[in-house]
């Protein structure tokens, strides 16, 4: 499981016209889902993410993660991310779950951090989506478990 997160001033999602989720300060978090994964990884990953120390303290430097800023967490199912790129010009997915297996993966993750967490807000997993965002510094880490 990959999660691409970007440290946000603002970020939103909007299918078909419609705005699907919306945070203020917080993270982006684009979550691809590989057929190896599981409700552990998701949690791992989860733990990972709220953890992961990306805003600035009162000297300026990354210590504080999302929940002690307050920050909003929009979750976004992105396959792409799970694209094996090695080789050739064309992204291949034969490492990536199967459209079941990673929406019931995705809406776990979700459920999960929804649980964890006040501020969570989603995409919808498998729509053309339009994700809007300001990257604040830019931060943007890759993050993994295994």
């Amino acid at each position: 499981m990959k999660a691409l997160i970007q440290r946000v001033t603002h970020a939103s999602v909007t299918v078909d016209g419609e705005c699907t989720g919306t945070i203020d300060q917080g993270i982006l978090v684009l979550l691809g889902v590989e057929k190896t994964d599981d409700r552990g990884k998701a949690d791992k990953l989860l733990k990972k993410i709220l953890g992961y120390r990306i805003f600035s303290d009162d000297e300026g430097k990354m210590n504080l993660n999302v929940q002690q800023v307050n920050g909003g967490v929009l979750v976004v199912s992105q396959f792409t991310l799970v694209a094996d790129t090695a080789k050739g010009l064309r992204p291949g997915f034969s490492s990536g779950a199967t459209p079941a297996m990673g929406e019931e993966l995705y809406d776990y993750f979700v459920e999960q951090a929804s649980t964890a967490h006040t501020q969570v807000a989603t995409g919808r997993f498998g729509a053309d989506m339009k994700v809007s965002l300001l990257n604040d510094g830019p931060v943007t880490f890759m993050l993994e478990v295994n």
